[in-house]
């Protein structure tokens, strides 16, 4: 099946895409957009989050079909251009607190991140955990997340 849709604000398709084919594969595999992650393909870990109509959602869950004349944000998306000073404020404030370790999470906890503070632009650190709750990051104690997501929310 061919599935269309707009990825970070371009029109995106994918020839010969197959019915259990998810919409990580799909962007990671067949658009070369490796910013959400493939880790636990269970939606248990916060990985491959993208925004899919707006809305958070893990990639490895939805199915490619699914996806078809929607709008997809990945992390990739959410800068304005190259270089540092094109990133969003959350992907600096990241940067700038130490909070990217291996890396493997931080895509999907950018794109938590990011959906919280659209919500919520002064959160609690209860709100904040909560937010992340479904995120793991097996490098760090979270203390450097939750810097970075003090530090954007002020930017």
């Amino acid at each position: 099946m061919r599935v269309t849709c707009v990825v970070n604000g371009e029109t995106r398709q994918a020839d010969d895409v197959w019915p259990g084919e998810s919409l990580l594969y799909v962007l990671r595999e067949r658009l070369g957009l490796p910013g959400a992650k493939n880790a636990c393909e269970q939606g248990e870990c916060g990985s491959c989050t993208v925004y899919l109509d707006g809305l958070p959602v893990c990639s490895c869950l939805v199915a490619a079909g699914q996806a078809d004349g929607r709008t997809i944000t990945t992390v990739e998306g959410l800068a304005t251009g190259s270089g540092e000073e094109q990133l969003d404020r959350v992907q600096r404030a990241f940067l700038a607190t130490g909070a990217v370790q291996c890396g493997f999470c931080t895509p999907g906890l950018i794109v938590a991140v990011h959906d919280l503070l659209a919500r919520d632009p002064a959160p609690t650190d209860p709100d904040i955990r909560e937010a992340l709750a479904g995120n793991l990051c097996r490098c760090t104690g979270y203390e450097k997340i939750m810097e970075a997501v003090r530090l954007a929310a002020t930017s």
